[in-house]
């Protein structure tokens, strides 16, 4: 690798537009951009999508049969077919051994780049098709007889993401000359040699080098460790500085009501507490003590009972002569959060109120008075709790249930004022390890893996849809003791493009020819809020029996009378979706029956109905929805704020994660902020130079 001279310091900061770079120039400059590479660092960043071994060459007689191997030969002959539908180009290769027929269909311009005469590599696999054996549509490299040097044969050959307009050799091309004649000017390694050799890493332009052009597969993947852990590091350690100067910046009031309050609560208690909830209410309870700002993460499956620690936290701030606010996304789950918070904490002299928009004028105005003044402790609402009529007294504690239901500038509304609240977010979402570390890395998290006791687990079966009349007689039966059902389905119309049953045509049916001596009930997404909760509500009194839903019902619907579930089409659901929806059956003490209906195309969609049925741990079942997916693919994450990382893979490096982040919080422990106000600073500089994980 070899260094600048100064006629070239344009590209010492890894920021020169890339248009200079040779081979690239203002055309063609353009379509990096669509690739996101604006500046040689950009360049060096833009990593290959897979290898190809391309270091030996099987002669033509040698070639195997069925699996991917790489020649090189002469064009001896080119034969075109015109064929209507899928004309076919014929290409006859040969070497000292023999001779090889590739066959490129429906590939008619080929013509134009084969000429007899070139040398070519062909990579692909050879086939035997009606007793002649052909290589259908190798990959192909033009290449003089000198071309021993090159990126692209003899050696572990990079297959680069491409956009209209860039080829393989030509990138190839691009990317070894930038980086012989720049990468050591561009790029400096700030990570400090201490922590660099304590890792057992290689160096950063080693790293990026190998990661392009390796001598072996076994100098890739030690490139690629030394990438994903300044993935994670550098977005953790980021992240960690950024909390640490907000804890510094802001102060929130220590919550410190006088000794003994745990007890009190928990023997005020109509049922035992599990482990998981009472180790969360001491780490509440040891975070609230100081003027530090709380942001602590309580995840639970569903039904886990993270409602009790959130009044334990509200009851904590009443004692203290403070207020609390609980924001919930739904009318319909505020007030199933306003009767249970009522029902733990009314005999411990706790005022609680409920706000949403459907409570009357009057009442508002009531309420509204009574939080101004002090004398409301506790008041749970939906977004009606952010209209600026809704003044507090002295707000010191703001749980937020789903917090991903609110917007950003929603969830600050509340935390805009001095003193600082302390923060306590709710999440039933099931999420993996590895995106919790990402998702929630600013936050100190509370996991509750236990459920409360007398709680069964769900019995859950995949049935062929020739059972499907027995299941409907068996669930005739439970309705008939008095229980309730739902039955779900993906969508809420007809489509064109997918076999669907959809939840609008089925619902007349039911109760027409299956469940005519019963109530049913129909809810989708297209109803607007009011009607919902209406029905909602219903359901809720066992004015309705079966309930016939979209996926609106996955949040917040708590009817312990609800105990069977049927989901029709439960392929088309996620796994992680399909155990939150599960999860509205088995809230009290009857056996709860889940049944899926589906007939997945896929193996992965089979295998992720199996689970289903052998786990009901919400934490086990996004690890193996994780798996399954892959970090794509699973929630959305680019939507859901999951950070980009350029080579990391949440799916398959949890470990290099988790090392990371131990190193991320070994430096910011120690760290005095006052230092980084030094742009020389190790810290400064390491981040500077890190892609942005955006």
């Amino acid at each position: 690798m070899n260094s600048l001279s100064g006629s070239h310091s344009r590209y010492s900061a890894g920021t020169s537009d890339i248009r200079y770079v040779k081979g690239i120039g203002p055309r063609r400059a353009e379509i990096f951009r669509r690739l996101g590479i604006h500046s040689l660092k950009d360049l060096f960043y833009l990593f290959p999508r897979r290898y190809e071994d391309r270091s030996r060459f099987h002669t033509l007689a040698s070639f195997p049969l069925g699996e991917p191997a790489t020649c090189r030969g002469e064009i001896l002959e080119i034969k075109f077919k015109p064929i209507r539908r899928m004309p076919i180009l014929e290409v006859l290769l040969g070497d000292d051994s023999g001779t090889l027929r590739a066959i490129f269909f429906n590939q008619p311009y080929l013509r134009r780049t084969f000429e007899t005469g070139q040398w070519v590599v062909f990579h692909g696999k050879l086939e035997n098709y009606e007793g002649r054996l052909q290589l259908p549509n190798p990959e192909f490299e033009i290449m003089d007889r000198s071309d021993e040097n090159s990126p692209h044969v003899g050696r572990i050959v990079p297959i680069y993401p491409l956009t209209e307009g860039l080829f393989q050799r030509s990138l190839r091309m691009i990317m070894k000359d930038a980086i012989e004649k720049h990468l050591n000017e561009t790029i400096s390694d700030y990570l400090p040699p201490a922590l660099r050799n304590d890792m057992g890493f290689v160096p950063l332009d080693r790293a990026l080098h190998d990661m392009h052009f390796p001598a072996t597969l076994e100098d890739q993947s030690r490139a690629r460790q030394r990438l994903v852990f300044d993935d994670f590091f550098s977005f953790t350690l980021s992240l960690l500085i950024r909390v640490k100067t907000l804890r510094t910046q802001f102060q929130s009031p220590a919550i410190r009501p006088e000794p003994g309050c745990f007890e009190v609560f928990k023997k005020a208690l109509p049922f035992e507490l599990t482990g998981s909830q009472e180790h969360a209410m001491r780490e509440i309870e040891k975070d609230v003590g100081a003027h530090v700002p709380m942001n602590r993460l309580l995840q639970g499956d569903v039904g886990s009972g993270k409602t009790v620690v959130a009044a334990f936290a509200f009851f904590l701030t009443a004692r203290a002569g403070l207020q609390s606010a609980f924001l919930v996304p739904t009318e319909i789950l505020a007030e199933q959060h306003f009767r249970t918070l009522s029902r733990l904490l009314t005999p411990l002299n706790i005022t609680v109120e409920l706000l949403t928009k459907s409570v009357a004028e009057d009442d508002r105005k009531r309420i509204n008075a009574t939080l101004k003044r002090g004398d409301l402790s506790v008041l749970v609402g939906t977004h009606a709790l952010l209209q600026e009529d809704v003044v507090f007294h002295n707000l010191a504690m703001v749980t937020i249930d789903e917090q991903h239901k609110f917007g950003v500038h929603q969830r600050g509304q509340l935390f805009q004022r001095s003193p600082r609240p302390h923060q306590l977010v709710m999440t039933a979402t099931p999420i993996p390890r590895t995106l919790g570390l990402t998702l929630f890395a600013d936050l100190d998290v509370s996991l509750m893996r236990e459920m409360p006791k007398g709680r069964k687990p769900i019995a859950t079966y995949w049935i062929s849809r020739a059972k499907q009349a027995e299941v409907y007689r068996h669930v005739a039966q439970r309705l008939s003791k008095g229980e309730q059902a739902y039955i779900v389905f993906p969508v809420i119309e007809e489509s064109e493009k997918a076999d669907q049953r959809a939840a609008k045509k089925e619902h007349s049916r039911l109760q027409k020819e299956v469940f005519p001596e019963f109530k049913v009930g129909l809810v989708h997404g297209k109803l607007d809020r009011s009607e919902r909760e209406a029905i909602m509500r219903a359901f809720g009194r066992r004015e309705i029996h079966v309930l016939v839903a979209t996926s609106v019902i996955e949040v917040g619907v708590d009817q312990p009378n609800a105990t069977v579930m049927i989901i029709e089409n439960a392929d088309r659901f996620g796994l992680a979706q399909l155990h939150q929806l599960r999860g509205r059956i088995g809230r009290g003490s009857l056996e709860s029956e889940c049944f899926l209906f589906g007939e997945p195309s896929t193996e992965e969609g089979k295998k992720r109905l199996r689970l289903l049925t052998k786990l009901n741990d919400g934490f086990l079942i996004a690890e193996e929805d994780l798996k399954l997916r892959g970090q794509g693919d699973l929630l959305g994450t680019r939507q859901a704020g999951v950070p980009f990382f350029r080579v990391a893979n949440l799916a398959t490096d949890e470990a290099m994660l988790v090392t990371a982040r131990e190193k991320a919080v070994d430096v910011t422990d120690g760290l005095d902020l006052a230092t980084l106000k030094n742009p020389n600073h190790w810290i400064q500089k390491y981040l500077e130079q890190m892609p942005k994980n955006d």
